[in-house]
């Protein structure tokens, strides 16, 4: 690939930020080099609120922009969860807030129970999380008892309602651990959901635990009726063979970014292989790609983590090290 270009900025733990980072540009299923204007014209940072809950969770992952209003949800609400609780321990955390951009209060969305019957080994929320234009909030947990992956459960996909209360739990032998930021295709009655597992033979962070290259991507496709929770109506692992490692520090180093193109490409952050890879047919597609082809890797990445659409068409992609 030629002249891609990336950009990185500050991003605070405890804090949201409006802030940047970038640079890939597509169409359609090519790859073409263009001025980094949306990156130039993003260079400042403004604290919005902190998003720590009246229980003291902390560590703010999953950030999504409400669609739509609905129950106590208006629209452009921004929902956050917190993956860690008010000691600090990774895995722990139990809350989503939401933050309203017209009264810029916080309230908390949702408080769910540390144990949560149908999902294996607790709550400890992800960057795994949408809401639907139905109402419906769909949120990753991926959780710890000590906050180590060394007391880690495989955890689930939780339904929340438009008013925080639990409908229903996605759980099954293809859910490990949901971990990176969710790709959605909301038709209303239906939806897509793509979302990457982490958890897949990963152990204790002691020592030097070694790369695990299990680690999957899977689409779920979603029936959406009314006044029902969604319902899946059939998934496949769209992707697999991607790194995944226990890490001390940041609880774990796995497949965490996911945007979808136009063209039903998905674009994955591959950070253990430090790498930007491409799975061809997403939407459609009956076997795994594998980890997909490779778009671009090292250079300016530092181990890439969420990523999203910019306006003009540019793929922003976060760096967790620089």
């Amino acid at each position: 690939m030629r002249n891609l270009k990336f950009g990185m900025s500050a991003w605070s733990r405890r804090t949201v930020c409006a802030s940047a980072l970038v640079a890939l540009s597509f169409s359609g299923s090519a790859i073409a080099a263009q001025p980094a204007t949306f990156l130039d014209s993003i260079r400042r940072q403004t604290t919005l609120t902190s998003t720590v809950p009246e229980n003291g969770d902390q560590n703010p992952y999953a950030i999504v922009v409400a669609p739509v209003s609905a129950g106590v949800i208006q629209k452009d609400d921004v929902l956050i969860t917190n993956f860690n609780n008010d000691g600090n321990l990774q895995g722990l955390g139990t809350t989503i807030v939401a933050f309203n951009p017209t009264t810029k209060k916080l309230t908390t969305f949702a408080s769910l129970p540390r144990n949560l019957a149908g999902c294996p080994g607790g709550i400890g929320l992800t960057t795994a999380m949408t809401m639907l234009k139905s109402g419906w909030v769909i949120v990753g947990s991926a959780p710890s008892a000590d906050g180590t992956t060394g007391t880690k459960g495989p955890g689930c996909l939780i339904v929340l309602d438009s008013n925080g209360k639990v409908a229903s739990v996605i759980a099954n032998e293809n859910i490990n651990m949901p971990w990176g930021n969710m790709a959605t295709v909301d038709n209303g009655d239906t939806a897509t959901i793509f979302v990457s597992n982490a958890g897949f033979g990963i152990g204790s962070p002691d020592g030097d635990p070694r790369v695990v290259s299990q680690q999957t991507v899977l689409r779920l496709n979603l029936a959406i009726k009314d006044g029902q929770p969604p319902s899946v109506t059939s998934q496949t692992v769209v992707g697999s063979g991607f790194g995944g490692q226990p890490n001390k520090d940041v609880f774990l180093i796995g497949p965490t970014g996911l945007a979808l193109a136009p063209d039903g490409t998905l674009f994955v952050s591959d950070a253990t292989g430090n790498r930007i890879t491409a799975i061809w047919d997403a939407l459609t597609r009956d076997h795994s790609a594998g980890v997909g082809r490779t778009v671009t890797k090292d250079g300016l990445l530092q181990r890439p983590l969420a990523m999203a659409w910019a306006p003009n068409g540019h793929l922003l992609v976060i760096n967790a090290q620089n």
